[in-house]
């Protein structure tokens, strides 16, 4: 297993790097083609999501690994590679496994606990599935990803150290008020109708809001949602869609807008905002000093750090800058952007009356959160499952070897057997069948300690060079055991849940 993760994600860089650098359906499948047409990977995989974007490959080359893949997640990205490189973060094999796991469970999102993350991980695993470019080992890492992830939540009360992101990033527009009181008989905007928008519409239902309006570019989705909505046993939200033109107008009504798009650029900006609240947008305050990038760090860099134990990612980003206190008077408009790229101008922080929380400061606010003792039973879960893995793992590959070895012992009964029939032509069948059985069986004997202990030894650390010893002892043909782990690979029922 040479399992490599190269990566960017709110923790290693700024929302504005982030925006840049997202990547839409298209690019991602784009990606993942031209990574496996690239050496060293032979496998890949793309977690993107509002908050980080991770390319996951089996290489055969750390170094030149780790420089393909930070190359291409800068060409795909439209983000330049110096510019991106000192935000980028590295993992290899084991610390790899760690990461992802830790994902998983939500112990690297924004909110700690959150479980939207499994979907989306589902989602990554999906798509490299559909696109053929997820192997063996990626079908195995990203399946047993999800079990931790529901293990964790399932055995401990890792969703107590956290919410949603939503169901968060309403309690700061609360702003320390009970987010349920604070809903009751407000009227709410949902922009858009993909799975986080669905997912703020439904919260905001069980949390009180009177009525809720959806709009979306595709009207169809916007209907499906409301109907959705419509059919909850626990709320009696009133709902309606409306067209994409009509935002301007329903946010002259609403108390509440939550968006997330997938639109490159700002769906809501600050003078329409103004224009809908009837007041004048404010000239922008002197803006603050901004914290200087460091230098771009070379990617072979990235290697000596992970090759040499001292540290596992980029250099640390530059501070977020402080945006001016919003307004202290009475909250007329309530916004909340889970876009990335943002959908909500910025800017609009500087309306009087109007409350901004986006995905930059729900990090901010998150990022202080008390722990709860539940995340420790996660991490020690993370921990075990990373060794149970690379044990597997670490007997998998010595698995062909073992067939091969038995495969080529049956042949030699196969032709012993041959041989007998044309020295002793005069044996019965039933002669010749206990003759057969008692050769298997002495084959069999022989052959069961040696490939059970080699099984056992090539679980632990460093035992993969045991199946290396077997091939030499026993003088496998080497396309046999390969043509064992092509078959093993190309199983269609492998990696599906």
């Amino acid at each position: 297993m040479s399992l490599l993760v190269v990566g960017l994600s709110h923790r290693s860089a700024p929302v504005s790097v982030l925006e840049r650098a997202s990547l839409a359906a298209d690019t991602q499948a784009k990606l993942l083609q031209d990574t496996l047409a690239a050496e060293p990977a032979t496998e890949a995989a793309v977690l993107a999501t509002c908050n980080r974007i991770e390319l996951y490959a089996d290489v055969d080359k750390f170094h030149a690994g780790v420089a393909e893949l930070s190359t291409l997640l800068a060409q795909h990205s439209g983000v330049g590679l110096d510019e991106l490189t000192p935000y980028l973060y590295v993992h290899y094999e084991d610390r790899a496994v760690h990461h992802l796991f830790s994902v998983a469970c939500g112990l690297d999102s924004m909110v700690v606990g959150e479980g939207q993350i499994l979907g989306q991980i589902k989602d990554a695993l999906a798509r490299g599935q559909e696109l053929h470019t997820a192997g063996r080992l990626l079908n195995d890492l990203f399946q047993q990803a999800l079990r931790v992830g529901k293990r964790a939540h399932s055995e401990t009360g890792i969703d107590r150290a956290g919410q949603s992101l939503v169901s968060f990033g309403l309690q700061q527009l609360a702003a320390g008020a009970d987010p349920g009181l604070w809903a009751q008989g407000k009227r709410a905007l949902v922009i858009g109708a993909g799975s986080m928008s669905s997912l703020a519409a439904a919260t905001l239902a069980r949390t009180g809001v009177a009525e809720i309006v959806v709009a979306n570019r595709t009207r169809s989705r916007a209907d499906r949602l409301v109907e959705i909505l419509q059919q909850g046993d626990d709320t009696t939200v009133r709902a309606h869609a409306v067209e994409m033109s009509a935002v301007g107008d329903e946010l002259t009504r609403a108390d509440v807008v939550v968006s997330c798009t997938g639109a490159t650029g700002l769906v809501l900006t600050a003078d329409a905002l103004a224009d809908a609240l009837g007041v004048t947008l404010d000239a922008p305050a002197e803006a603050p000093a901004v914290t200087a990038a460091p230098a771009p760090a070379d990617v072979d860099q990235h290697a000596a750090w992970v090759e040499n134990g001292s540290a596992t990612s980029a250099p640390e980003a530059p501070r977020r800058v402080t945006l001016p206190a919003q307004s202290t008077g009475p909250v007329k408009l309530a916004l909340l952007d889970l876009a990335m790229p943002r959908d909500i101008d910025g800017a609009a922080h500087r309306i009087d009356g109007v409350r901004l929380v986006d995905i930059e400061s729900l990090a901010d606010a998150s990022a202080d959160a008390p722990m709860a003792a539940d995340v420790d039973q996660v991490r020690t879960i993370v921990a075990d499952e990373v060794a149970a893995f690379g044990a597997a793992q670490r007997a998998a590959h010595v698995a062909p070897t073992v067939v091969a070895l038995r495969t080529m012992a049956a042949d030699v009964v196969a032709g012993e057997i041959a041989r007998l029939d044309g020295r002793l032509p005069d044996l019965d069948e039933k002669q010749r069948a206990e003759i057969t059985q008692t050769v298997r069986r002495v084959v069999d004997k022989l052959l069961h300690a040696p490939t059970v202990r080699v099984k056992q030894l090539a679980s632990e650390p460093g035992g993969a060079g045991y199946a290396d010893a077997l091939r030499e002892l026993f003088d496998l043909d080497p396309q046999t055991v390969a043509a064992v782990s092509r078959a093993d690979l190309n199983d269609p029922n492998r990696g599906r849940s």
